[in-house]
């Protein structure tokens, strides 16, 4: 079965068809988080075992997603939802910083965003390669949201005098694959470090990117 099929409408329980839908998607999104995020994995799991897990049926499935791979999409978003919004917190708590403070806490905000629950790293960094070309274009265009955060602050650096004038888009985005691959190894077991420590390193190869100006 590949539509959707079409939901109830009118209110029942004292709530709107609208709030029983969204809380329909929510249950399925977090059934997702722990199934596509730990065990068995997105590719191991099927909308049977979907709905089990969000105690619904495999119809209310069909009435909110036409496939699996609709709520990878949907939570892979919601996944670097919740950091961004992290990152833009720091940012206007930071507000007026040197850039050094600034890029300390934007980037501690993301790491520990993205880090507090393991299953976010495995589906932002794990399970959603390969899966198609529509995932991958999406994964991409998060990057590129990244890539632009990255030179949208280089930019206010320069022209607060903080930073030397650059093209800092290549270098960005060589930073945010620095970024994927050292938080997962680290996830994964494979980086001796503590997390303060990985951090350190990145926010050192931020800032060289942006280049500050010294003094």
């Amino acid at each position: 079965m590949t539509g959707r099929l079409r939901g109830p409408t009118g209110r029942y329980g004292g709530r709107s068809a609208q709030e029983r839908q969204a809380e329909r998607r929510r249950r399925f999104l977090d059934a997702a988080l722990q199934l596509f995020g730990d065990t068995p994995g997105y590719r191991a799991t099927t909308v049977a075992a979907l709905s089990e897990a969000a105690g619904l049926s495999t119809r209310q499935f069909y009435e909110e997603f036409r496939t699996l791979e609709d709520v990878l999409a949907d939570l892979h978003l919601q996944v670097n939802g919740w950091a961004e919004e992290a990152v833009l917190a720091a940012a206007t708590a930071t507000e007026g910083r040197p850039l050094r403070e600034r890029a300390d806490a934007i980037f501690r905000a993301y790491a520990g965003n993205v880090t507090a629950d393991p299953r976010r790293i495995r589906i932002t960094f794990v399970e959603i390669i390969g899966v198609s070309p529509r995932l991958e274009e999406q994964r991409l265009a998060r990057r590129s949201r990244w890539v632009d955060l990255i030179c949208d602050e280089a930019a206010a650096a320069v022209t607060r005098g903080e930073a030397t004038r650059s093209d800092h888009r290549l270098a960005a985005a060589a930073f945010i694959g620095s970024v994927n691959g050292l938080l997962h190894d680290w996830s994964a077991g494979w980086v001796d470090a503590t997390l303060d420590e990985v951090v350190d390193e990145l926010v050192r190869q931020l800032l060289s990117i942006l280049r500050p100006l010294e003094g």
